[in-house]
């Protein structure tokens, strides 16, 4: 039997895509100011969210205006496919400016700054794996294990920048693995090229991920050093231009916004004073939340993706082996670096989360180690990572069908909201819209009295199904793409 990697990539990426399309979530202060300066860009030509920004906490004041506090690359990602289907929906004589219109298009910006991102993150994770000699198999479990048993399933359905971070970096990250692999001057050239701009655009949305993308440069160079250091001189030119091209676009964002183009917002956030203090609130991490961000009931990563756990004992035979040890070396750095990042944060919880969004970026490339766990491990072990990962995403699937926003007050989320309402069957339960400050006073069955529509849906509720019977369509699109994924590895 020989299998066929790219058509079993194709149905990877399409069960991918269509589980993290599958809900919507609603709003929330982070996603909502990033939609503000998606509006405000697309409805007023300007980067000023003054006509928006009620309905957010997160954002900026400078100069007598109101900015988005984030990194603008997740809302211009989103611009274009939101001007596109605005201007669509317009000519057809559809209401733009009605509420329901622009919940679409927040769904549209969330599908194209969010789900497409994180679906290339796992299919790079699937890559990769197979590029370190991993079979379609061992591959397939670490690229699923990211994809829908971590956390990265509930950001990659809301219009967060982790996971925008999260496929840029992992896209470099693959480009650059393939580099000593390229056999003519413009296919090196074009993976220098998707390196230096991934891994720029990953710090366009995400400040932090400066850190990463330069390990990830680093790594680059040395998979396409060939001994020939006008080569190596070439290839570093080529990547810079890439970084330069995405760097030319956070500096002009902050010129226009802020009137200087080293200016970030953060500078300008308003509350969080915590921010003032170390890095923009990065100081020393600590080992009472490092601890808490791994095993903690709040924000816990663990608990939450327990197939996680094993991910690290997989680096192990990275590591050990000189062909694939750069590889190894630099996703575990990768991993380490935001892992200590967020232990150092002052708001490392994240906020209304589903564990600590701050690591999100780190997510694929811990799970890459699962590869090579699978492929070396023994047949009990194997036993105990497929069902490890069957629990990770169940509760992901739990996560993302009620709210993957549980909110603050609650010190254990699954336990006290996210379970109870999921095996109620009364989902979802986000409540709060693109357009909202805050959820709206009262119980849930007060809302529900009141008649108050929910803000967040999944696709089988559109199609009329409820509850549990709502979820069928998604695990009917998983049962056939796991049978189109045998059919495609067999050749007749």
């Amino acid at each position: 039997m020989e299998y066929s990697g790219p058509m079993r990539t194709v149905v990877l990426a399409i069960v991918l895509m269509a589980s993290y399309a599958y809900f919507y979530e609603g709003g929330g202060w982070n996603q909502n100011t990033r939609f503000d300066l998606v509006r405000a860009i697309v409805e007023r030509h300007t980067v000023q969210i003054d006509a928006y920004h009620d309905n957010t906490g997160d954002q900026a004041h400078a100069g007598g205006h109101y900015y988005a506090d984030k990194a603008p690359g997740a809302s211009l990602t989103a611009v274009p496919p939101v001007l596109i289907v605005r201007a669509v929906l317009g000519a057809l004589h559809v209401d733009v400016a009605s509420d329901r219109t622009i919940g679409a298009l927040s769904y549209v910006a969330t599908l194209a700054a969010a789900a497409v991102p994180a679906t290339i993150a796992a299919v790079a994770v699937f890559l990769v794996a197979g590029r370190v000699g991993a079979s379609d198999h061992a591959a397939a479990i670490a690229a699923v294990a990211a994809g829908l048993g971590s956390p990265l399933w509930a950001y990659a359905t809301i219009l967060y920048g982790h996971a925008l971070a999260a496929g840029c970096l992992m896209l470099a990250f693959a480009a650059a693995a393939w580099l000593d692999t390229a056999r003519t001057a413009s296919a090196r050239t074009g993976l220098a090229l998707l390196v230096g701009a991934s891994a720029g655009w990953a710090v366009v949305t995400e400040y932090p991920a400066i850190i990463a993308g330069a390990m990830i440069c680093v790594f680059a160079l040395l998979r396409g050093f060939t001994r020939d250091w006008r080569a190596l001189v070439r290839l570093a030119a080529v990547i810079g231009v890439g970084l330069a091209a995405a760097a030319i676009v956070l500096l002009t964002y902050n010129y226009l916004a802020f009137g200087a183009p080293f200016h970030v917002g953060y500078t300008s956030e308003e509350g969080y004073e915590a921010m003032r203090t170390g890095i923009f609130g990065v100081n020393w991490p600590t080992l009472s939340t490092a601890r808490e961000i791994l095993f903690g009931s709040y924000r816990g990563l663990l608990p939450l993706a327990p197939v996680l756990a094993l991910a690290p004992v997989g680096f192990f035979w990275l590591v050990r082996d000189r062909a694939t040890r750069s590889t190894g070396l630099t996703a575990g750095a990768v991993a380490l670096y935001y892992f200590l990042l967020t232990a150092g944060y002052a708001y490392w919880s994240g906020g209304w989360s589903y564990a600590s969004r701050h690591l999100g970026p780190a997510l694929p490339f811990l799970a890459l180690g699962l590869a090579p766990l699978w492929q070396h491990a023994r047949a009990w072990l194997r036993v105990a990572v497929a069902v490890l990962a069957v629990v990770s995403i169940g509760e992901t699937l739990v996560a993302v069908a009620t709210t993957p926003q549980p909110p603050a007050q609650f010190q254990a989320p699954m336990r006290e909201l996210l379970w109870p309402a999921f095996r109620s069957g009364d989902f979802p339960i986000g409540w709060q819209s693109v357009l909202d400050y805050a959820p709206p006073p009262g119980s849930m069955s007060e809302l529900e009295r009141a008649g108050v529509a929910r803000a967040s849906w999944n696709l089988g509720q559109l199609a009329g199904l409820s509850g549990f019977a709502s979820l069928l369509p998604l695990a009917a699109v998983w049962l056939v793409g796991a049978g189109v994924w045998e059919l495609a590895g067999k050749r007749k």
